[in-house]
């Protein structure tokens, strides 16, 4: 990955030699590359620079793939990386945010920063910028192939539920596996978990070297990846192992 005097990313896996230094982040893509290889097509919604993004068509050269960011610099760079990994041929990138059909947001064209931004979302209010739209995940049925095997990421800084209220009909048609980030006092979990409840999904929760499941989706304090999947155990388990 390019650019580790500013990508997160990019620095960890630097300093790392190749790997996050957090087990239960280098556990999650470790996880979503197992899902990834099992897939035809990955939706990374807040891709940033784009870890999962390579991590996913990397172990599969025939996954083509959606990335979503809504931060022009950092969109940037994710764009170097997926030509870098010479992955871009595969790769449709969004400078655009998945939520509400039709809702924009003034980003900063220039953040100026030392580090390039990771916690923006639709949440975030800025009177400067320019404009970026926002799509709703449904509105990507139409330009998948029937029947696809998806899997998806969404780490949008609490404004998950609205990426899954504008999803009902891919959740239903598709059921993909959901890597989801949810944050304590960020997210709102009781909304995730109503609107993750008609379509059959079991909740784990990704911890350093196992997955947990639980029976709510409750955040937790440490760890803050969950797998929502329709998969059996018995389907997770060569993939990582589910704990008691």
């Amino acid at each position: 990955m390019v650019r580790p005097d500013r990508c997160e990313v990019a620095k960890e896996l630097y300093w790392g030699e190749g790997r996050r230094p957090r087990p239960p982040d280098r556990l999650a893509v470790e996880l979503f590359a197992g899902l990834a290889e099992r897939s035809d097509v990955m939706v990374d919604i807040g891709a940033y620079t784009g870890i999962f993004t390579l991590a996913g068509t990397a172990v599969n050269p025939h996954l083509t793939a959606h990335a979503f960011e809504i931060v022009p610099e950092v969109f940037d760079v994710l764009r170097e990386n997926c030509w870098r990994n010479d992955v871009l041929p595969r790769v449709t990138l969004h400078l655009a945010g998945v939520g509400a059909p039709g809702d924009r947001m003034k980003i900063p064209t220039s953040t100026g920063g030392s580090a390039l931004p990771s916690y923006y979302s639709r949440s975030t209010h800025f009177d400067h910028g320019a404009d970026v739209a926002f799509v709703s995940l449904d509105s990507l049925l139409d330009t998948l192939p029937a029947e696809s095997s998806v899997v998806m990421k969404i780490d949008v800084e609490g404004t998950e539920d609205t990426v899954l209220r504008y999803g009902q009909g891919f959740l239903a048609s598709l059921k993909p596996d959901i890597l989801c980030e949810v944050l304590a006092g960020t997210a709102n979990a009781a909304e995730l978990g109503q609107l993750l409840s008609p379509h059959g999904y079991d909740l784990y929760l990704v911890r350093d070297d196992d997955l947990l499941r639980r029976a709510e989706l409750t955040p937790d304090a440490r760890f803050r990846d969950w797998l929502f999947t329709t998969r059996s155990v018995e389907e997770l388990d060569p993939l990582l192992p589910v704990g008691p």
